[in-house]
């Protein structure tokens, strides 16, 4: 399979190509300039490869959850390149690409996803790795309190992403509920390659869709676009 894939949904700015077994990726952590840095990714890596976007079988996105503006920038992006190359969209949960991330670096089988969602609550989900090794969920996607986590208990779970980072007490809760904890790594954030490979596996169930119903996941009913200062 051919397909570009992109993501701007959290600190991180990243583009991954997929030509059949071969995956080539740019990714910076600039916090700030997605949508300066994510269309030089993508040519870069269409020249390199000697491939037109009319050549991909599809475009893969990060659709959220994540930071408002992020998730809205990669998915504009990749909407506006599919139009132009008459081409489908795979929307990828970044939830899910964190935890296939985690799940690849260290091992882990059962991932707990935690994504820093400001103000005080994260966005997360549980998921599992199955016999391909890629991983699918296990729970619904939410955004809660650090200490509305929660997973099924008996199962030796790992966690990843920024959440666990920026509220530890989210470990101290799980624990206190009889969950086991494997370790986590609050260090990794999603990136366009893992939603490359997720979306090979969703581009053959049918889960492809036209641009205008490649919408962003935000899972915030309200989202703050200014402060006081």
């Amino acid at each position: 399979m051919k397909i570009l894939a992109l993501d701007t949904a959290t600190e991180a700015c990243s583009a991954a190509l997929l030509l059949g077994d071969t995956l080539v990726a740019r990714y910076e952590e600039p916090k700030r300039g997605h949508a300066e840095l994510i269309l030089p990714m993508v040519d870069a890596l269409l020249t390199e490869a000697r491939i037109s976007l009319h050549e991909l079988d599809c475009l893969a996105v990060g659709r959220g959850p994540g930071a408002f503006t992020g998730v809205r920038i990669a998915v504009s992006v990749a909407q506006g390149l599919a139009f132009g190359a008459g081409r489908l969209i795979v929307p990828v949960s970044d939830l899910a690409a964190l935890a296939q991330l985690a799940a690849d670096r260290h091992g882990a089988r059962h991932l707990l996803s935690c994504i820093d969602a400001r103000i005080g609550e994260v966005y997360w989900g549980a998921f599992e790795v199955q016999p391909d090794g890629l991983v699918r969920s296990v729970s619904a996607e939410q955004v809660s309190a650090p200490a509305a986590v929660s997973v099924s208990p008996g199962l030796q779970w790992f966690g990843a992403g920024s959440g666990w980072a920026a509220y530890p007490q989210i470990v101290t809760e799980l624990e206190r509920a009889g969950a086991t904890l494997l370790g986590g790594d609050g260090a990794l954030l999603p990136r366009a390659q893992e939603i490359a490979r997720l979306a090979v596996r969703d581009f053959a169930a049918g889960l492809a869709v036209p641009p205008e119903l490649a919408l962003p996941v935000y899972l915030r009913d309200q989202v703050a676009v200014s402060s006081r200062k």
